[in-house]
């Protein structure tokens, strides 16, 4: 895929990750939020992403600067998504939402453009059924932080065509990733499995099997992890781990998705991980 206009709809986490991801690779980015203040928001941290890329040696002061050129904040959605070869939602882990965005998303944006979503756990032929043309639809759910991970789930549900997975498939590779192809199931390939380890990581903290610290050792060092699966939680933000637990736990009707107590607690007070300074780690030292 040559460099074109991407437009990224959602202003959180993944979506300014996936913003960023596609700047740096030489596309053209419009992200856009229905909140202002959070586009000036992750304006200003997507501006820091770029200085510290410079700082560590990762990119030239040219290069940051082209990289700064190519993403643009935009407050008008239609302004945002007239022009896109690629649009990709990034809002929150909610059917109805999305359903919201893509109906939009298809009332503005090229009828050749390719539509995403980077739902990590929901179902995308049920995004996908609000729009007249579903065959463009599939997920692309990218991981958390986006620069860094190279993995991309294209998620097909039965009405994607084959076309439109070719071309998701090549976008990530043009990010620099490495995409697998899974069917449309509930937590996908990824999330099934993360989730499910998570789960059972948190009911043996539970249960004083070992520490947080001790058992998150065991994956690292046991089966060489990169990260054990209650850090991985605090990264990915408790709140975020329930919400996919419980649609889980609804859809699957397997009890090895059913969230432990523990995680219902520190989800009720507050402890949400890295973004609220505590979670299974205290983060705010």
């Amino acid at each position: 895929m040559t460099a074109g206009r991407v437009a990224v709809v959602g202003a959180g986490t993944m979506g300014h990750g996936i913003a960023y991801a596609a700047a740096l690779a030489g596309f053209e980015v419009r992200l856009t939020d229905s909140q202002p203040e959070a586009l000036r928001r992750v304006m200003a941290r997507l501006d820091e992403l770029l200085t510290n890329a410079v700082r560590r040696g990762k990119l030239t002061e040219e290069n940051r600067d082209a990289t700064a050129a190519r993403l643009r904040a935009e407050a008008d959605f239609a302004a945002a998504v007239l022009d896109a070869e690629v649009v990709i939602e990034a809002v929150r882990e909610h059917l109805g939402t999305k359903q919201q965005v893509f109906a939009e998303v298809e009332r503005t944006a090229p009828a050749g453009a390719l539509l995403a979503t980077n739902t990590s756990s929901l179902s995308v032929a049920a995004i996908a059924a609000t729009v007249q043309d579903p065959g463009r639809v599939l997920g692309m759910h990218f991981f958390n932080p986006v620069h860094a991970m190279k993995l991309v789930e294209v998620v097909t549900h039965p009405k994607t065509t084959s076309r439109s997975v070719e071309r998701a498939v090549t976008f990530a590779r043009a990010l620099g990733k490495e995409p697998i192809v899974v069917k449309d199931s509930p937590g996908f390939a990824s999330s099934r499995l993360g989730v499910a380890l998570g789960l059972e990581a948190m009911r043996m903290l539970e249960e004083g099997v070992a520490s947080a610290e001790d058992i998150d050792k065991a994956m690292e060092l046991g089966y060489n992890h990169p990260m054990g699966p209650l850090k991985l939680t605090d990264l990915v933000g408790l709140d975020v781990r329930l919400a996919i637990a419980e649609y889980l736990h609804q859809t699957l009707k397997e009890p090895q998705f059913e969230p432990p107590q523990i995680l219902r607690d520190k989800v009720a007070k507050g402890e949400l991980g890295k973004k609220s300074g505590k979670g299974f780690y205290n983060w705010s030292g």
